[in-house]
């Protein structure tokens, strides 16, 4: 069939993905079961950077719960917005306030002054106290507030510099949780720990810890429905391991051995979930991912055996929810030709409960990944993914230009989901590769670890390579590559422009690092010491800082440059952006800058995506396409 289609140019294919399909898709970042199980509760987020809370009824119909408020966890880079109970829903919004809200004829109240930022709140298992983590973006504690807001909050536990998942015991007399310390990131080292709670409204009287030793990462605590155990994830060199606790006994079960597989994502954002118990205690659902693809099992607790739950055609599965009544679970799913959805699994098949969006687009349109792996000069596999040019009704003659994508982190992974960023160009005739260089997660423990001390060397070495093997493959274009990255991905993109010009014709930074010392100065307190473990602390270090800083060798940069800002950028301030943008239009580079007024560390309204990538597009016409 391909011989008779038409030839047309590689980059220009008609395409239906349009910026504005992409701008005006929903976003699904979190669900959730109400307390009786009849319910499910998601976060969506809408064209206009809000998030809102969706409610339905198993098999109903939707409804919009908090159409007034912005829902958003304000602790780091957000996450762990909402919980659960009975009908009752406690919700972070946006300014910082925690909201109470009900399933049926209830508007939001506020139970929080405004002071400070929230997330990953849990009720009570008697209902009447709420448990959050909090900041001030200097200090960090477990606080407690009444489920009425009668009463000021208090202070629970303090004294690490970040927590995050909190979990009641059946009793309510116990709290765990997770806590770790500078310069560790939460995928480095953690600690769990338990407290054992007295008086009203409830303090903390003993804490004990429960697991860590400064060398290992605790993850996803969470209480059987019966109070004996305590399921908690922790890494066992390269791979995981859920672990059962007897508490009583203070006995230990290795429930499921990792072998060759990942039980969680790295904890960028508070309220990630991977675990959870059945209602009656007798299995306990997991994730399995690597490589950024996920499948979903269940283990015997008695027996230790565990079984798949078949997902397929879905390759990326998150934020796992167990119904509290009966075997049913909830979770946000995708696949490269899926666009984002969430299911609900009734024990027998799987149920479609929201959409991202139209889903018109003919899957056609959309490539489907194939791995790539070579051999660095450590000796260490590199992995990326290949996304052909795809169209159903054009094809290309000779090798088509290639965007090289680096992911941000640095420790992230490009997981195997749906991404119409790629859909847009690859359905315009780009190849599309997304680079998991060394130091991505989701390929275990050594290879996280790679890039420690090695940031700004063997992040761009692996760009470099890539690039010569899609050229040597046949898969790209070498003299049409471009490299795009966002945040510590667009921290590589300059530096691979500034180090290596003669490899990419083109470069696209978001919110891209420049300078390491200010960055290292005026991050947000999450990311305040995580150059100390990629690159080394200061001033020991100012030297490496220097070198593989891309600002210092801005003069080296000879290639067109696109950068993209949020104004709003706590994380990667406008500064970085600004600095190279300068030095770049001061020697006559070429050089697009777009600064984004109500973004911040990463884009979310649909006027600012879709100029993006008009911006974009227009862009690699003039520099890439049309340069020859």
């Amino acid at each position: 069939m391909s011989e008779k289609l038409p030839i047309l140019p590689f980059g220009l294919w008609p395409s239906p993905v349009t910026g504005t399909f992409l701008a005006y898709r929903l976003r699904l970042d979190d669900v959730q079961w109400s307390g009786d199980g009849q319910h499910l509760i998601w976060l969506e987020g809408r064209p206009n950077g809000q998030g809102i809370l969706v409610t339905a009824s198993v098999g109903g119909a939707r409804r919009d719960l908090t159409p007034e408020q912005w829902v958003r966890g304000g602790v780091g880079y957000g996450g762990g917005e909402f919980t659960t109970w009975k009908d009752q829903i406690i919700f972070a919004e946006k300014q910082g306030r925690l909201y109470r809200c009900g399933l049926h004829h209830q508007a939001p109240q506020p139970l929080t002054p405004a002071f400070g930022y929230a997330a990953a709140p849990v009720i009570s298992p008697d209902g009447q106290w709420v448990a959050y983590v909090w900041t001030d973006h200097q200090t960090d504690l477990l606080a407690l507030v009444d489920l009425q807001g009668s009463l000021w909050p208090v202070k629970l536990v303090q004294g690490a510099d970040f927590y995050m998942q909190p979990a009641w015991h059946p009793s309510g007399q116990m709290l765990a949780w997770v806590e770790w310390y500078h310069p560790n990131m939460p995928w480095e080292a953690t600690w769990l720990k338990i407290g054992t709670l007295e008086g009203t409204p409830p303090q903390v009287k003993h804490t004990e810890v429960l697991a860590g030793d400064g060398q290992i990462t605790v993850t996803h605590p969470l209480f059987s429905p019966d109070g004996r155990f305590l399921t908690y994830i922790t890494n066992h060199g390269d791979w995981d391991q859920l672990i059962l606790l007897d508490l009583e006994t203070r006995q230990r079960r290795v429930l499921v051995e990792g072998e060759g597989v990942l039980l969680r994502y790295p904890a960028w954002v508070q309220g990630m979930r991977s675990v959870g118990w059945s209602p009656g205690g007798q299995r306990v659902y997991y994730l399995r991912n690597y490589g950024g693809q996920a499948t979903l099992w269940w283990v015997e607790v008695e027996s230790g055996r565990s079984h798949p739950i078949d997902t397929s055609p879905y390759t990326w599965l998150a934020q796992l929810a167990v119904s509290p009544s009966r075997e049913e679970i909830a979770v946000l799913a995708s696949a490269p030709h899926l666009p984002d959805r969430i299911l609900r699994w009734d024990g027998q098949g799987w149920h479609v409960v929201a959409h991202s969006d139209s889903e018109h687009l003919p899957p056609s349109y959309l490539a489907r990944p194939q791995p790539l792996t070579w051999q660095a000069e450590d000796g260490l596999a590199v992995h990326a993914w290949y996304y052909p040019p795809t169209h159903p009704h054009a094809r290309g003659e000779g090798h088509p230009p290639a965007i090289v994508n680096v992911h941000g982190g640095p420790t992230s992974v490009a997981y195997v989901r749906y991404n119409p960023e790629i859909a847009y160009f690859t359905s315009r005739g780009y190849a599309w590769a997304e680079l998991n260089y060394r130091g991505s997660s989701g390929y275990g423990r050594t290879y996280q670890d790679a890039l420690r001390g090695r940031w700004g060397v063997s992040d761009v070495e692996d760009a470099v390579a890539l690039a010569n093997l899609l050229e040597a493959e046949g898969l790209a274009d070498g003299r049409r590559l471009i490299i795009r990255g966002g945040s510590a991905g667009g921290y590589t993109v300059l530096n691979v422009l500034a180090r290596h010009p003669e490899r990419y014709r083109a470069g696209i930074c978001l919110f891209g690092v420049s300078n390491l010392f200010t960055l290292a100065m005026e991050t947000h307190k999450f990311e305040s010491h995580y150059t100390d473990t990629l690159i080394g602390p200061l001033p020991q270090a100012a030297q490496a800082y220097r070198e593989r800083s891309p600002i210092y060798y801005a003069d080296q940069i000879q290639n067109p440059l696109a950068v993209f800002q949020g104004a709003e950028d706590r994380v990667v301030p406008p500064n970085q952006s600004e600095t190279i943008v300068e030095v770049l239009r001061r020697r006559g580079v070429p050089c697009v800058y777009r600064l984004y007024p109500g973004e911040g560390h990463g884009f979310r309204k649909a006027e600012t995506l879709t100029d993006y990538l008009q911006t974009v597009e227009v862009f690699l016409k003039e520099h890439v396409l049309f340069s020859f």
